[in-house]
C-alpha cells in the first residue's frame, strides 16, 4: 500500500490508535512501549502485514527533528532547577565527556573488528553515543522507579542534554568520512561554535520567551501552548541558522522557562507532555516503517558484538571515567551505566549517512537499529530489577509523594485565609504571575464586586479584591503575606 494524500489520515490514525492500545497493556508483560511502537511500524511496513511502502529517509529525518524538539522541550519544562543543581556538573560531564568517550571507544572497536575505516567506525560510535531522552523519560516515569539520592535527576539531566553532543559528533565524523583528507582537529572550531552559540541563544531565548508569554495578552488560554510551540521552533531554527546547536538551545530554553513564573504554566506543561508522547509514537512508527526486517539478520553477528561492547564495556567505561572526579558510591555508578538506553535518537541520526550517500550508509542504519532495539529490550526491561540488585531503589513506602498525595494524606495541614487588598497595596495592578507567589500556596478564588473569579497567571489584581488563599502550612501563609505586602494578622 502506498501512502497518499487520501489515505494518510486513515493510516496514521489507525496506527496511532493501535499504538496507544498496545502501550496501555505493554508493561503488564514488562515490555517498554517504545519497542511496541517500533514493532507496529514494522508490521505495517512493506515487509509486514500492512504492506505500507515507505522509503523516504529525508521525511523520516524531518519527522525525527520535529519530534526531538517536542521531546527535549517537554523534558526541559519538567526539569526542576533545585533538583538538578546538586548534580549539574555530574550531568554535564556525562553528557559531554561521557558521550565523547563512548563514541571514541565504540568507534575504535568497530574499526578493529570490521572493514570500517576509522572515520566510519567513529561515525557509527557517534550515532549511538547518547542515551535517548524519550526512552529514559518514558521508562523511568511510566515504571515509577524511585531511586536513592540524586540518581534519577542525574539520569534525566544526562539524557535530556547529551543529544546535542551526539548530534555534533555525528555531523563532524560524517564530514570526515566524506572528506577523509581533513584532520580530526578541524572539527574543534565547529564544536566550540555549536556549543557556545547553542548555550547562549538557549538562555537568551528562554528570557525572551518568558517576556513574550507574560506580556502578550491572548484572550484564549488554549493559544498559550501554541505560542510556546512557535517560540520553541524559532529557538531551534534561529540557533541552527547562525551555526549553533539547535537541540541544546531548545533544551536550555525549556529548562529556563520551566523554572520561571509564566502565565498558564500548567496548561503549557500538560500540552507539551501530551505532544511529547504523540511525537514519540509518531517517531517510532515512522522509523519502524523505514526499516526492512529482512535486512537485519545479515548484520545480526556484528550487531550483537557491538551491542555487547556498548552495554558492558563502552558505556560503563565512559561513565566511570567522566564521574571519577565526583564522590559517588560504586553501585550508583554501575546503575547509571546500566541506564544507557538507546532509542529513536540514534536511528534518526543514522538517516544522515543515508542522505549523504556514503558507501556503508545502509549497513550503519541497520546496525544502529539493531543496537537501539537491543538496548531497550535488554536494559529497558531490567531497570527495576537492576535497581533492586544494586540496592539503589527506594522501598515503596519511601517513594516521593506528589503534592496531591500530600494534600490528601491524613496528616496534611492546610491553611485557608481571606486577604483583602486595600488601595495603597503595591500588589494592585500587577498580574499574579509577576508576584512570584510561593510555590506552597495558591490563590484559589478572588471575590470582586460580589462576583467570584477563578484566577490564573494573567489575572490583574484590583483594589478591594478579596483573595482566598490556600497554603500548605502556616509558614506558607506567612510567605504569602510578605509577597502581597500585607501584615499577617495572626502574627500581630
Amino acid at each position: 500500500m502506498n501512502i497518499t494524500t487520501e489515505n494518510i489520515l486513515l493510516i496514521g490514525s489507525a496506527l496511532l490508535f493501535i499504538s496507544i492500545i498496545a502501550g496501555k497493556t505493554s508493561y503488564r508483560v514488562g515490555l517498554p512501549t517504545l519497542i511496541l511502537f517500533l514493532a507496529i511500524g514494522m508490521l505495517a511496513g512493506s515487509e509486514g502485514i500492512g504492506k505500507i511502502y515507505f522509503n523516504d529517509p529525508k521525511t523520516a529525518q524531518f519527522i525525527g527533528i520535529v519530534s526531538l524538539n517536542f521531546i527535549l522541550f517537554s523534558g526541559g519544562l519538567e526539569t526542576n532547577w533545585k533538583t538538578i543543581k546538586p548534580v549539574l556538573w555530574q550531568g554535564i560531564s556525562l553528557s559531554t565527556l561521557g558521550v565523547m568517550i563512548t563514541a571514541a571507544s565504540l568507534g575504535i572497536f568497530v574499526w578493529a573488528i570490521s572493514d570500517f575505516t576509522i572515520y566510519e567506525g567513529l561515525l557509527l560510535g557517534a550515532i549511538v553515543s547518547s542515551t535517548d531522552a524519550a526512552a529514559v523519560f518514558s521508562i523511568l516515569r511510566s515504571k515509577n522507579i524511585a531511586l536513592k539520592t540524586n540518581i534519577r535527576p542525574t539520569l534525566e539531566l544526562e539524557s535530556g542534554s547529551n543529544d546535542p553532543m551526539a548530534y555534533f559528533l555525528t555531523v563532524a565524523f560524517l564530514g570526515l568520512v566524506l572528506n577523509p583528507e581533513e584532520s580530526i582537529w578541524s572539527v574543534f572550531p565547529m564544536f566550540l561554535q555549536q556549543i557556545s552559540l547553542g548555550a547562549l541563544l538557549g538562555f537568551l531565548m528562554g528570557k525572551v520567551s518568558r517576556f513574550v508569554i507574560n506580556k502578550i495578552n491572548i484572550d484564549f488560554e488554549g493559544l498559550y501552548p501554541v505560542l510556546a510551540i512557535a517560540l520553541m521552533f524559532f529557538t531551534f531554527s534561529l540557533t541552527d541558522f547562525v551555526g549553533g546547536n539547535g537541540f541544546l538551545a531548545v533544551y536550555l530554553c525549556a529548562v529556563y522557562l520551566g523554572n520561571q513564573d509564566i502565565i498558564h504554566k500548567k496548561t503549557i506543561i500538560r500540552m507539551f507532555d501530551g505532544l511529547a508522547w504523540l511525537m514519540q509514537i509518531a517517531l517510532f512508527l515512522t522509523l519502524g516503517l523505514l526499516v526492512y526486517p529482512s535486512h537485519i539478520p545479515p548484520i545480526f553477528g556484528i550487531g550483537l558484538l557491538i551491542s555487547i561492547f556498548l552495554i558492558f564495556i563502552a558505556r560503563p567505561f565512559s561513565v566511570f571515567l567522566s564521574l571519577m572526579l565526583f564522590k559517588m558510591k560504586l553501585r550508583r555508578r554501575w546503575y547509571i551505566s546500566w541506564v544507557g538506553l538507546r532509542g529513536a535518537v540514534p536511528i534518526v541520526f543514522a538517516t544522515y549517512p543515508l542522505l549523504a550517500g556514503i558507501d556503508k550508509a545502509d549497513l550503519i542504519f541497520n546496525i544502529v537499529f539493531f543496537v537501539s532495539v537491543t538496548s531497550v529490550l535488554v536494559q529497558g526491561t531490567t531497570l527495576s530489577l537492576i535497581a533492586k540488585w544494586l540496592h539503589v531503589a527506594l522501598p515503596q513506602k519511601a517513594k516521593r509523594k506528589t503534592p496531591v498525595d500530600i494534600f490528601l494524606s491524613d496528616g496534611a495541614k492546610s491553611t485557608l485565609e481571606e486577604i483583602r487588598l486595600e488601595d495603597d497595596n503595591p500588589s494592585i495592578g500587577k498580574k499574579i504571575v509577576d508576584l512570584h507567589f510561593p510555590k506552597n500556596a495558591i490563590i484559589a478564588m478572588i471575590k470582586r464586586d460580589d462576583k467570584y473569579i477563578t484566577p490564573n497567571g494573567a489575572t490583574v489584581l484590583e483594589d478591594g479584591d478579596a483573595l482566598m488563599i490556600l497554603a500548605e502550612n502556616r509558614d506558607g501563609m506567612e510567605q504569602v503575606y510578605t509577597t502581597l505586602n500585607v501584615y499577617d494578622r495572626e502574627a500581630e
